[in-house]
């Protein structure tokens, strides 16, 4: 347990070690803030401890990102404050990054460690002022300086090594081609990518995380889960995937109407807690009524009576004494349910040799020849690029294909949520008129019962959508398919900018909807809920996998497993047909076997161990080198002939470089060995 000790420190108790203290790496004490007149914050307070992992939930504009910009002095407080540790690194990733990167994507990944900036700065300045300098003792000193700059470089790319910075963009989707692409050439999606690669490499002692998957495809959340499960610094994590937010937190901050709440365990033991504390608070406020509605009955019936006189008035006393009881106040959420629809025709969607690309290069995809069956609930996934918004488009039809068709069956209506939903709303128009031109023939009373639905009454149905928010806009467009949802719904990425208590609703809300869906998402909490089908986009070709999202991965560790062991597969599949009995073969016949096994095993994995030799044999011969110029640059007196010391310095660099290079090559080899080896079951017994 974590007891508060002073502001700055807790105090913390093992049966080991026995009572010690730590320093918390950040303190909130008693901070208010205010916003247009509008209080966000009453003297809040909670403290972050190394290694937290923290979720903070709450209705869209309850605070989250208000508090972590306080957290990164972004904003200032009105009264209170923010103690951060002293010497404390914060990365924070904002929901919509703003800061303006520059240059090649992985050289600005690696410049994002302030101290390789102000390193290769002062590296740049002393060997200039070296190169100029005539004085030997002048050369001397800036000799030392230069192999403390050096030093201290060498111990940088020790805790913070380029491979990694590799890695992590990799992770994040980037291609290694792609790593010298200027960031301003990069979409908004990428560029938050970029930004997100930039504070997982700083490995921060607190990081904060707003809303990271927005912008990540279904692939890239999965490693984003995997690289945070081992990040060793606190997290304070906003989130609407509610399968993301279980597995990554472990304490809940929330936003509650009577004020700020703190939690232990995941979302899920949030909510039980929060549900047991509105049952136990409604129980007493019940007994209190009880026990008043008792003594008026009391006081009613003896209060004139001088014999009872005496207890009446105790009963009177009694009443005002007691404290009332507050129940949890009734938070306003998003509340709804699709109307029942038209049955359709039992092929809902048919794509017949689809084909289609942009601007001349390799197709999205080629014919491709599938359908859509009433009731199904198909979720398209695969890595950002290979198309899945634009088969969206295509069905929906907003672009046309290059080759094939889309038809749509007998009786099919359609509703379509598109990711760009806010270029499709009418910015002139208000909340009301906007969603009203959908059902003209329905009545202004019908429009404003499902916007207040929505959340949107009284004066709110006024405002202009030009001045909504992103959650505002994306409940405008749910709104607009609630009222016109048709038997077909078409979805992209609909839990964009909604809070993870909308998010629930919608899929609680899609679960009961009677008809088909077809839709885009990179929240798991979504797929997992609503798919009973995934058509996996992936190098041209669209694969299809029965079942949700987890049941897609057990499929692919079954591939993997069977493209392991061919004849196990085989075996497993065909339970009824005997497989070949080992002790009725010939044993010359079962070496031969084996034998053919390893040298097949032998000659897959060859190509892959000589390239590890040479990266071995060329990383040992540099190592050579650097240590052979390390000592060269240990001797002040190079630097009096700078036709031999500045050469020799620039050798020196290109050597750590091309070191870097190849321990990265040979780190990726080898993992691809390793799998290999596992895949083809090296090792056979003779």
């Amino acid at each position: 347990a974590v007891f508060p000790c002073d502001r700055e420190k807790s105090v913390r108790y093992s049966r080991t070690g026995g009572f010690r203290y730590i320093m918390s790496l950040v303190n909130v004490l008693k901070v208010s803030l205010c916003f247009v007149e509008r209080e966000i914050f009453h003297e809040i307070g909670f403290q972050v401890e190394p290694g937290d992992r923290i979720g903070l939930v709450g209705p869209n504009g309850s605070g989250k990102t208000s508090l972590l910009r306080l957290l990164v002095n972004e904003i200032t407080p009105d009264s209170g404050e923010v103690r951060m540790a002293r010497g404390i690194r914060v990365g924070y990733l904002p929901q919509d990054v703003q800061e303006n990167l520059q240059g090649p994507l992985l050289p600005t990944v690696l410049s994002s460690i302030p101290d390789r900036v102000r390193l290769e700065s002062a590296l740049a300045r002393v060997q200039e002022r070296l190169e100029a300098a005539r004085d030997r003792e002048e050369q001397s000193r800036l000799a030392r300086e230069l192999a403390g700059i050096h030093q201290e470089i060498a111990d940088l790319d020790r805790e913070f090594p380029p491979h990694e910075a590799e890695r992590i963009l990799a992770g994040l989707g980037f291609a290694p081609s792609r790593f010298d692409d200027p960031i301003s050439s990069l979409s908004g999606g990428w560029k938050m990518r970029a930004a997100l690669a930039c504070r997982l490499y700083q490995r921060p002692d607190l990081l904060l995380l707003d809303e990271p998957t927005n912008h990540l495809d279904i692939p890239t959340v999965r490693w984003l889960e995997e690289f945070l499960e081992n990040f060793k610094g606190a997290i304070i994590l906003v989130a609407h995937d509610r399968d993301f937010l279980n597995r990554q937190v472990r304490r809940i901050i929330s936003f509650e109407p009577e004020g700020m709440r703190s939690y232990r365990g995941n979302y899920d033991a949030y909510l039980k807690a929060r549900e047991e504390e509105t049952r136990v608070l409604e129980a007493r406020a019940r007994n209190r009524e009880q026990k008043v509605r008792d003594a008026e009955k009391f006081i009613r019936k003896f209060r004139a009576k001088a014999s009872k006189a005496r207890q009446a008035q105790s009963k009177i006393k009694l009443i005002r004494k007691m404290d009332l009881v507050k129940t949890h106040q009734r938070r306003k959420t998003v509340h709804f349910s699709f109307p029942e629809v038209p049955r359709s025709g039992r092929d809902v969607v048919t794509l017949t040799g689809l084909s289609k690309g942009f601007g001349g290069g390799t197709p999205l995809y080629e014919d491709v020849n599938l359908v859509v069956t009433r009731g199904e609930r198909v979720a398209v996934i695969g890595p950002n690029g290979c198309g899945k918004t634009t088969l969206l488009r295509l069905v929906a039809g907003e672009i046309p294909p290059d080759r094939g068709r889309v038809s749509l069956g007998h009786g099919v209506s359609m509703g379509y949520f598109a990711q760009h939903h806010s270029d499709m709303l009418m910015p002139g128009h208000t909340v009301l008129e906007e969603v009203y031109r959908v059902v003209p023939h329905q009545t202004v009373g019908f429009v404003r019962n499902t916007l207040g639905a929505f959340l949107f009454s009284g004066p709110d149905v006024d405002k202009p959508i030009s001045v909504l928010s992103g959650g505002e806009k994306a409940r405008v467009a749910l709104a607009k398919l609630l009222v016109n949802p048709g038997n077909l719904m078409v979805m992209d990425e609909p839990t964009n900018h909604l809070d993870i208590t909308s998010s629930e609703t919608l899929i609680d809300a899609l679960e009961k909807y009677s008809g088909t869906l077809l839709f885009v998402s990179h929240n798991q909490s979504f797929v997992n809920r609503l798919a009973t089908k995934i058509w996996d986009i992936r190098d041209g070709r669209i694969t299809v996998y029965p079942g949700n999202l987890r049941e897609y991965y057990d499929h692919l560790e079954r591939e993997a497993a069977a493209a392991a062991d061919p004849g196990a597969s085989r075996h497993e599949d065909s339970p009824g047909t005997p497989g070949p009995d080992p002790e009725r073969e010939n044993r010359k016949e079962r070496k031969r076997r084996r034998a053919e096994q390893r040298r097949m095993i032998r000659e897959t994995l060859r190509p892959i161990r000589e390239r590890l030799e040479k990266l071995e044999q060329r990383i040992s011969d540099l190592e050579l080198r650097q240590g052979e110029i390390e000592k060269r640059l240990a001797d002040p007196g190079i630097f009096r002939d700078k036709d031999k010391g500045v050469p020799l310095l620039n050798e020196y660099n290109q050597v750590r470089e091309e070191l870097d290079r190849l321990l990265y090559r040979w780190e990726r080899d080898q993992a691809r060995l390793e799998a290999e080896k596992k895949r083809l079951g090296e090792g056979v017994t003779p």
